[in-house]
């Protein structure tokens, strides 16, 4: 009997068809539309991780992976403009501070679309964001080098570090105000659409019930430091797309069928590592399934590129355009952990030069 899929997964798909796919050639050369936004909002995949007592989903993570893999084969812009949602959505799940009920709910049920600015902590023990207490709430100095969605987010997490060595995160609306200012929107190889901006923080004061997280600062990088040794849904949501353009070419359905079982199996491994329930273990295990992902990403979307031959040099080209957004994956949310194993990986003998 054949299992109906699950909600979430039928409303990714009706978006994708309906809205991302028939928009991405065009959101890639002219930038998102609000349409395509406030579409995503009423499709409730903003909730799907979400507590259901504030309106959303708790779906389970295979079908959180499964959405993810279908936003981003759709269009890699608005998936990475919504992926960075669930951050903040989760992190309020887990907390107890007044912040908490005052967006949880908005968020979960889509009426509100959040951006992260934190992955800045990452540089520690340089501290790019500093915080400091003020006038009874939190001061803000220094640079964030990215953020996404501005001008398409309502709100944002912003982290910084403070005194005391703790990640402090805090919500504050996504605009310009006193002590935040945005650079204009990056031109950028693959993704302009998702306006990526850098924001200086010059004495930007929240108060305290802005505050959804404040840890110490190696607590903290316990939890994060694994979660990008995983391969990102994203990766097999670009490599399937790219595999359905040569499924579509007389020419390559042969290498299509090569490709698409090397993605099965990499995506299956993948998604192994990370059902498994300790998830600081197996770390040399997921990095090297993370950079054959990579692998087979790159081969098909060059090889979406090949088969088109010339046409595949039009900016407005799909295949073009994945190769390229396959380009941006392969550097989104690196660590240092990450970039190691890769061009390591990439600097290993092939089969041929042995």
């Amino acid at each position: 009997m054949t299992i109906p899929p699950h909600p979430l997964v039928t409303a990714a798909r009706r978006l994708a068809a309906d809205v991302l796919a028939p928009r991405a050639e065009r959101v890639d050369q002219d930038g998102m539309p609000a349409s395509s936004v406030e579409a995503v909002k009423r499709s409730g995949l903003l909730g799907i991780a979400a507590p259901v007592a504030y309106g959303g989903s708790a779906a389970p993570a295979a079908v959180v992976r499964e959405t993810a893999e279908i936003l981003a084969g759709a269009c890699c812009s608005t998936w990475f403009v919504q992926t960075q949602h669930h951050t903040p959505v989760t992190t309020l799940a887990k907390c107890d501070l007044p912040v908490r009920e005052r967006l949880l709910g908005p968020l979960a049920r889509g009426e509100l679309l959040s951006g992260v600015a934190y992955a800045q902590l990452r540089a520690h023990p340089r501290v790019p964001v500093r915080v400091t207490r003020e006038r009874g709430g939190w001061r803000f100095d220094g640079r964030i080098p990215w953020y996404t969605g501005w001008g398409l987010n309502d709100v944002m997490l912003l982290a910084g570090v403070t005194d005391a060595d703790e990640a402090l995160f805090a919500f504050t609306e996504a605009r310009e105000q006193p002590g935040l200012r945005p650079s204009p929107p990056m031109r950028l190889a693959a993704l302009t659409a998702s306006r990526t901006v850098s924001l200086e923080l010059d004495g930007l004061w929240l108060p305290e019930d802005a505050v959804a997280l404040r840890t110490p600062y190696a607590s903290w990088a316990v939890t994060d430091r694994p979660k990008n040794t995983n391969a990102s849904p994203a990766v097999f949501g670009v490599t399937a797309a790219a595999i359905g353009l040569l499924e579509d070419d007389p020419s390559a359905k042969e290498t299509a069928g090569a490709l698409r079982a090397r993605l099965d199996a990499v995506r299956r491994q993948a998604y192994d590592l990370a059902d498994h329930p300790v998830p600081t273990e197996l770390i040399e295990e997921r990095l090297a399934c993370k950079t054959r992902a990579y692998d087979v990403m790159r081969a098909a979307t060059t090889a979406a590129v090949v088969a088109g031959g010339g046409r595949a040099m039009d900016v407005r080209s799909p295949a073009q355009r994945l190769a390229r957004e396959g380009m941006f994956l392969l550097v989104q949310g690196q660590t240092a952990q990450v970039r190691a194993a890769h061009l390591g990986s990439l600097g290993s003998p092939g089969p041929l030069s042995r």
